[in-house]
């Protein structure tokens, strides 16, 4: 019985890593492209500029 509820353990440990790895990947791809949006100049700041 309790390998059984280790090996249940380590399955669930494993899906939990997928997840939170999940979860850091889509905010990483979120914020890069806040960042690129960013880069990029908005037509007031270009008529301002000239």
């Amino acid at each position: 019985m309790p390998e059984n509820i280790m090996n249940n353990f380590m399955l669930s440990l494993e899906l939990m890593g997928k997840g939170l790895l999940g979860i850091f990947a889509v905010v990483a791809i979120i914020a890069a492209i806040i960042y690129l949006l960013g880069k990029i100049p908005s037509k007031k700041e270009q008529d301002t500029k000239e």
